[in-house]
């Protein structure tokens, strides 16, 4: 909550009192699209749960015993499973059934685990509600839907309303479903936070907790200004109804529910026009997490008419599993060197048309001879970022040279040490101190790397991706293994950091842009990569996100000369030499990786 009104976006300092987060909150255009998202479909699936489970209890209820019990054991499945276990299952199957992924799988997914709460909610009133009643109202004459409606739902009411809010408030607190049955561009609160977490928390979710935090907090005061003493209870209930009473009543039990649904129908609407008034003319794009400028995504969107879909991911072996299945057809993916070359050898990728991406001459010909590692022919991927990987370390933490590897591994260092969470990147840094290659597929080196992971795992404090950044500026952690683009960023905030790629070699690494075979926008994706490659748009990008950039123009037009001829950012080819980029090793030696790195996450 106090980080919520501080001046600064690190959380390691106080810069003085500001309310401008939440301004910047109510502005943030996808955290509005991701609340509205979440009321319209906890609404829409609990109130479609509701009829479609109260409609299934009266069902139910009339079967045999045997047949009842059956059913309400089946029912009750959804809710013995694991949520990752319903949610893997919903999106296997909607792929099945060539659903896109999108607004409408995550509505079928939350009806679907709502109906068994509400059939659980409204059974046990139905087993309440006495047959006699029923019959004696058809007996003078009633018909059976005037019966039901003013003899069974009057008693069932409270069970359908419990089940109501308890589909409603299910569908508010889940993550896990929704996450594997999202598509591009669709996110709610819970999606959202999680993103934002992972990238490193900005201010604006911080303002987001304070709010969420405050209105439970109301919710529950007014909820316990009930007397709890009988007495008073009934004194209450008997006193003559003053204005004020007459009024909070009319607010609480009418005004105020019916004011929230108004507000999640109106909401509704204007999320459906905003989302509806998009020319039929977009591109998606799947990206790594605050990986571009947001200007530059409206800046292309107001000169060229296109909309711009964006989504992100934390790590290439998260984006490639969603890219390979086809569930989401993106228009253009921003993988690692080694990715393209897996998803050029899986034939994931179409080829670029170069016509149709003229700023191509803006990026550096050594770059373009880099890319040629995994990228043989340049045919199918455009460098988009660059950058080294390396130790940060805090010159007023670490009292001694800090060139190589090996410091990771100094007992002097316990619990102050940051790990990237990453399979390849961590390997990396073991083989290289063993003196190996970054890309080795030798059995016996991959063992001694291992045990060397192991051996160092007691002196780490934490494996992170993008949360290395807030620790090391607020002096949580001595040393830390880091892009330089992060690096460059932490120097700026804590001038006692320090950045070095080790002596025995690093990772050099290229993020390249590329395009999907089955992208649906093959030429908005083209033009997305082309104004990408702009020399003003990639000074724009290296300003606000400070990792290297491959094109020469753009790096001219950079103002600070410090960091135009910043060593980390754009270092000497010297201290190049050690370094190698990821090839991609093959699927049966990604198993191999993948299965040592668990055995070193478990120990």
């Amino acid at each position: 909550m106090v980080l919520s009104f501080n001046n600064t976006k690190t959380r390691s300092k106080w810069n003085g009192f500001t309310g401008k987060w939440y301004l910047q909150l109510f502005q943030n255009k996808d955290i509005m699209n991701a609340l509205y998202t979440t009321l319209i479909i906890a609404f829409l699936s609990a109130l479609i749960a509701t009829l479609i489970g109260t409609a299934a209890a009266l069902g139910i209820q009339a079967m045999r015993t045997k047949a009842r019990t059956l059913l309400l054991g089946v029912t009750n499945i959804p809710m013995l499973n694991a949520d990752i276990v319903t949610g893997i299952s919903l999106m296997l199957l909607f792929i099945a059934c060539r659903f896109t992924l999108g607004f409408s799988t995550i509505l079928l997914a939350h009806i679907t685990f709502n109906i068994p709460y509400v059939i659980l909610s409204v059974m046990p009133k139905l087993k309440q509600t006495s047959k006699r009643t029923y019959e004696a109202a058809l007996d003078l004459g009633a018909s059976p839907s005037y019966a039901f409606r003013k003899v069974v739902l009057p008693d069932i009411m409270p069970g359908i309303f419990s089940g109501f809010l308890l589909a409603f408030t299910m569908s508010l607190d889940d993550f896990v479903i929704t996450h594997f049955t999202k598509g591009p561009g669709i996110d709610t609160l819970s999606t959202k936070i999680y993103s934002e977490v992972r990238k490193g928390i900005k201010p604006e979710m911080y303002a987001l907790s304070t709010i969420m935090f405050l209105t439970v907090l109301i919710l529950l005061f007014l909820v316990n200004m009930t007397p709890d003493d009988p007495k008073v209870k009934k004194a209450a209930v008997h006193a003559p109804a003053g204005k004020f009473r007459k009024f909070s009543r009319f607010f609480f039990h009418r005004f105020a529910p019916a004011a929230i649904m108004l507000v999640i129908v109106i909401g509704g609407f204007v999320y459906g026009s905003s989302s509806g008034n998009m020319s039929g003319e977009k591109v998606i794009v799947y990206n790594w997490g605050d990986y571009i400028d947001p200007e530059i995504i409206t800046m292309f969107e107001d000169e060229t008419g296109i909309d711009v879909v964006y989504e992100e991911y934390e790590t290439n072996e998260i984006m490639y599993p969603k890219v390979q299945s086809g569930a989401i057809a993106y228009d253009v993916v921003c993988p690692s060197d080694y990715m393209v070359q897996r998803m050029i050898e899986n034939d994931l990728l179409a080829e670029i048309n170069y016509e149709n991406v003229p700023n191509l001459k803006y990026i550096d010909d050594i770059y373009m001879e880099m890319s040629k590692q995994y990228d043989p022919e340049n045919k199918y991927s455009v460098p988009y970022l660059w950058g080294t990987v390396g130790i940060l370390y805090n010159k007023k933490m670490v009292d001694e040279p800090v060139d190589s590897w090996n410091i990771l591994w100094d007992e002097k260092y316990t619990d102050s040490i940051l790990m990237q969470d990453s399979v390849r990147d961590a390997f990396a840094v073991a083989l290289k101190s063993l003196g190996y290659s970054l890309n080795s597929t030798d059995l016996d080196e991959l063992e001694a790397a291992k045990k060397l992971l192991i051996k160092q795992k007691p002196l780490v404090q934490a494996y992170v991706i993008d949360q290395v950044r807030d620790k090391m500026i607020g002096n949580e952690a001595a040393l830390g293994v880091i892009y330089s683009g992060e690096a460059l960023y932490c120097q700026k905030e804590n001038p006692d950091l320090e950045y070095v790629i080790p002596k025995e070699g690093s990772n050099l690494w290229i993020d390249a842009l590329v395009i999907p075979k089955n992208a649906q926008n093959k030429k908005n994706a083209e033009a997305f990569i082309n104004y990408l490659c702009r020399p003003d748009i990639a000074k724009m990008n290296f300003d606000y996100i400070t990792y290297s950039i491959p094109n020469s123009a753009g790096r001219e037009l950079i103002e600070d000369e410090s960091m135009r001829e910043s060593n980390i950012a754009f270092p000497d080819i010297s201290q190049l030499k050690n370094c190698e980029t990821f090839n991609f090793l093959g699927d049966e030696n990604e198993i191999i990786y993948n299965q040592l790195w668990r055995e070193i996450k478990s120990k």
